[in-house]
């Protein structure tokens, strides 16, 4: 089976107003050829405007959390199928910010991929581990864990990708070495055959936390890397650019 075809996706987070679609804009304007899909996922406030802004280019819009249920009293939630009215195409779930911030569980953020395929969106489904978790020697456990348990099986034959984001490593300027992100890739990879046979091998697992152009040769070329999930990096079109053309 050939390789999943790399994924490149920026989280905006809660940052960005109107004006920052500027740098949308230059960031589809300078991506030129590239083996990646790319994607920007920018405040639910922002995605009707940037998929408008982009409907010329290559570049994907996605949403970065979406609620499970379609419509209702959820004040404050947005539906993954008001995304997709908005003009996302994919969508972050399970983000280790909302399962810390908002107690997520595995189970509801398997309820919010069901939500997104209901709606027609690509899911990137976030795993991760924290420091103490690493320093526990559990690592491998508890993503694999988080795999199992965030990834339902209607997913089998729909197109969803898997980000690993240690969390020590969000935003702190830390990563893991080469050598432990292919470790934990691997296991990923594994758990991905094991949940859906062959087609476990097409589904890219992007490395996220603290990706910048000056680690991104690197951090992209590992073993069982497919592309990645930026940050803080992604609100700048030169420093995302450059993140893409390390592929």
């Amino acid at each position: 089976m050939t390789a999943p075809r790399p994924l490149i996706a920026g989280n905006w987070k809660m940052n960005g107003l109107a004006a920052s679609l500027a740098e949308a804009k230059a960031v589809a304007a300078g991506l030129g050829d590239t083996a990646a899909r790319v994607a920007l996922c920018p405040s639910a406030t922002l995605v009707a405007q940037m998929a408008w802004t982009l409907k010329d280019s290559a570049v994907l819009v996605g949403g970065q959390d979406c609620h499970a249920q379609a419509s209702g009293a959820h004040t404050g939630d947005v539906a993954a199928e008001q995304l997709a009215d908005a003009g996302a195409k994919l969508v972050i779930v399970g983000h280790s910010e909302r399962r810390a911030d908002h107690g997520e569980t595995d189970a509801a953020v398997a309820a919010k991929t069901l939500a997104a395929l209901r709606a027609g969106l690509e899911p990137i489904v976030c795993v991760g581990e924290t420091l103490e978790q690493r320093k526990a020697g559990d690592t491998l456990a508890v993503v694999t864990g988080q795999v199992r348990g965030s990834l339902p099986a209607e997913l089998a034959g729909k197109a969803f990708s898997v980000a690993y984001e240690p969390v020590w490593a969000i935003g702190t300027g830390l990563t893991p070495t080469t050598p432990e992100i292919e470790d934990v890739h691997r296991a990923i990879r594994a758990t991905l055959t094991e949940l859906f046979g062959e087609a476990g091998r097409a589904v890219p697992i992007l490395y996220g936390g603290s990706v910048k152009p000056s680690n991104a040769v690197e951090i992209l070329h590992a073993d069982e890397v497919g592309g990645a999930l930026v940050g803080g990096a992604s609100l700048k079109a030169d420093d995302f650019l450059g993140i893409i053309r390390a592929l």
